[in-house]
């Protein structure tokens, strides 16, 4: 870095650096209302008075993804006060500007439109506040993009791989290298990290006379296993890197010894959180780039309102609380009033956050009461007191086990099951380090293991890459114990964090949910019957009853101590659909309809019939009338036609014995068809806790099945 009296000459980039201006935060709030809008009032005023080429921001340059029309009238207002004019621009894009800025209707930087006149341009990458939704991917930068006051820039559609293309700037003699991605999930930015699927293209030519800026819009501190972007996943190339999305003001440039570049974090200018980092006094940057040297400067920020924050712990002032004196919570709420009214009521309408830690057997008092004592002194009466109480852990100590450290609030709130165990192992002692298997496999094998129950997804995880390790071993011909080891750290290297360890698991989980399947312990229990379509054909028999048939009293025809009727044959044929045998239920089915409109027509048809052929018809009726009935006292033998009756009933009731008998004697092959289409679901025992009938118990052929179909 350069000494900050640097000249400013024809040579020399001079860029405003700011991030997460979230304007609109509270806009409808009384008293914090205009913050917003004040401060990036202030920062467009200081790039004007600074002269500088181009205001460079690095996302969240609106609190909500869709801002208000006043959020987007104060912007655009603002944008056109201090960004347009007839100052010239002193520096030239070199680069395709149709592939930096592809997702425009207007692919080139506002200056160079002829139909705008701008005299500071405005580089920004979005954020996650303010990121592309809908089915048209469209944000509001796009909308201040299509008006020429912003040039949107680091735009990525794709979901598999990203090329950043800089655009590539010009001024004298110095060449800046502009790159920028908008704010992407960290998690799927760090799969893509780590599988090298992020490319950031330099220039062809000189490469080593650009200086490379990079703007970013993620997590920078650690929130998970995977939930950041380390600094040592960005190229080495890099020079400086803008980090947007953290909010704690960081400016100062920070030089990663790995990757031999610098960090700076502006941070928000507005406070948007009641936590310690937002307590930090805001800056902005004034960014000098001559050659290859850089001087950043910081410009602190007098438009944003002052935030405090306060710690009070009662346990720690025993000389002045105690939670057996009387009236302790009025001795706290006084002791908290005049602290807030001697500290920090000298500043007129600050935001002040008190948080009280009343644990150890203290009381909250009302906090509500409390911040109307300072409606017209703070600019946040409604959330002025916060209690918080530590969380005590009575856990028994054992030797050389340090179990405070271990369930510590902080080292676990957010995690997955599956960062802890991958966090243990990258954390553990070498003599406990994983030296087969993988830290992410082992992970999701154990979040399956807790998250759904599959009992061996860790067994079936190990086994099948033992197997795979030991089939690489056996290709590669090793034989000593010093070759194998290296061997198999090679191969355990070589598949980490790629789609092969996640074919992996995927295998084993699949293996782990056929074994269980097999078990019969993957039960649907969706599909078992309610307690009023149970049957129980699997119980003992229940005691005699009268008229308790489908269709009401009178209904069960030929009913005896036995189970008759429709109910005990339609129970019988619910038993073999539940048990998968369809084509069995159908062929029975059939044969009963069958028999039953043989009898009917038997019956109704040829026996009448045959019974009018014999008596003389009378002459002289009409069509239309009825035929006279035979005097009952008029005396017929068998001949006279009833011997058909009893015949055709002897020979229905003959006909469906033979059926009912051939169709429970179905060879096994014919009443297995139905497994090419249907897998039967386990069984379950009956409520009578009676063993379960066989095949050949459920269709013989029983007096009951006759009765029925009689």
């Amino acid at each position: 870095m350069t000494s900050e009296n640097t000249l400013d000459d024809e040579d020399t980039f001079k860029i405003l650096i700011a991030t997460d201006i979230h304007l609109g935060y509270l806009e409808k709030d009384a008293v914090r209302g205009n913050d917003t809008f004040n401060t990036f009032d202030e920062i467009l005023k200081c790039a004007k008075q600074n002269q500088v080429d181009f205001i460079l921001l690095g996302g969240d340059l609106f609190h909500e993804n869709k801002p208000s029309r006043r959020c987007l009238h104060s912007c655009i207002s603002l944008l056109r006060k201090y960004c347009m004019g007839d100052t010239p621009i002193l520096f030239d894009v070199l680069s395709d500007q149709a592939v930096n800025f592809s997702n425009s209707k207007f692919p080139w930087v506002n200056y160079q439109d002829e139909n705008l006149n701008i005299s500071i341009p405005v580089f920004s990458v979005h954020g996650n506040h303010d990121d592309p939704t809908g089915a048209d991917g469209l944000c509001a930068l796009d909308l201040l993009s299509s008006a020429g006051l912003v040039n949107h820039f680091g735009r990525s559609q794709s979901v598999e791989r990203i090329e950043i293309s800089p655009v590539l700037l010009q001024k004298g003699s110095t060449k800046l290298a502009l790159y920028g991605i908008g704010s992407i999930p960290d998690e799927r930015l760090y799969r893509m990290f780590v599988n090298n699927q992020v490319t950031m293209l330099r220039p062809k030519e000189d490469q080593d006379q650009w200086f490379n800026l990079f703007t970013i819009h993620q997590n920078r501190s650690k929130h998970g296993a995977t939930n950041y972007i380390p600094e040592q996943f960005l190229d080495d190339f890099l020079d400086l890197v803008v980090w947007g999305h953290e909010h704690e003001c960081l400016i100062n440039p920070s030089r990663n010894e790995q990757r031999l570049f610098y960090v700076t974090q502006p941070g928000s200018s507005v406070a948007t959180s009641l936590s310690p980092g937002e307590a930090v006094k805001k800056h902005i940057g004034l960014l000098r780039v001559k050659g290859r040297k850089m001087n950043l400067q910081k410009i602190p920020l007098h438009t944003v309102r002052q935030f405090f924050i306060q710690d009070l712990v009662l346990s720690e002032h025993p000389d002045l609380f105690n939670p057996d004196m009387p009236k302790v919570n009025q001795r706290v709420e006084a002791f908290c009033q005049e602290k807030v009214q001697f500290e920090y009521l000298s500043q007129f309408n600050i935001c002040l956050s008190l948080k009280v830690d009343y644990s150890g057997g203290f009381e909250a008092f009302n906090a509500t009461r409390f911040s109307q004592k300072f409606v017209e002194q703070v600019a946040n009466p409604k959330d002025v007191v916060h209690f918080i109480r530590q969380k005590e852990y009575k856990a028994k100590v054992k030797e050389g086990v340090d179990f405070g450290q271990l369930l510590s609030h902080s080292s676990t709130e957010g995690l997955r099951v599956e960062d802890l165990v991958k966090e243990y192992f990258l954390t553990a002692e070498k003599t406990v380090q994983l030296s087969l298997l993988t830290e992410q496999g082992m992970g999701k094998a154990v979040q399956e293991y807790v998250d759904k129950e599959e009992k061996d997804a860790i067994e079936e995880l190990i086994r099948y890459q033992l197997e795979k390790t030991q089939r690489h071993l056996q290709q590669r011909g090793v034989l000593t114990e010093e070759e194998i080891d290296q061997e198999i750290r090679r191969f355990r290297e070589s598949k980490k964090n790629t789609a092969e360890e996640d074919e992996e698991v995927q295998v084993a989980l699949n293996r782990a949910k056929a074994h269980r399947i097999e078990r019969g312990e993957d039960l649907d229990l969706s599909d078992e019957p309610d307690v009023s379509m149970d049957s129980d054909e699997d119980s003992a028999p229940p005691p005699p009853t009268r008229g308790r048939g489908r269709g009401g009293r009178g209904r069960g025809r030929g009913q005896t101590t036995a189970r008759r009727g429709r109910g005990l044959f339609l129970s019988k044929i619910y038993s073999l659909m539940r048990k998968g045998k369809l084509y069995l239920c159908m062929y029975i089915l059939t044969t009963a309809f069958v028999c039953m409109c043989g009898c009917v027509l038997c019956v109704n048809v040829f026996v009448p019939v045959c019974l009018g052929a014999a008596e003389p018809k009378p002459a002289g009726r009409a069509r239309s009338q009825k035929a006279s009935v035979v005097n009952p006292t008029q005396g017929r033998n068998i001949m006279d036609g009833e011997w058909l009756l009893c015949f055709s009933n002897l020979s229905v009731c003959v006909c469906i014995i033979v059926l009912i008998y051939y169709s429970s004697s179905i060879p096994p092959s014919f009443s297995s068809l139905h497994s090419a289409a249907f897998l039967a679901p386990p069984q379950r025992p009956s409520r009578g806790a009676v063993a379960a009938k066989s095949y050949t118990d459920e269709v013989s052929p029983s007096h009951s099945h006759l009765c029925l179909l009689l």
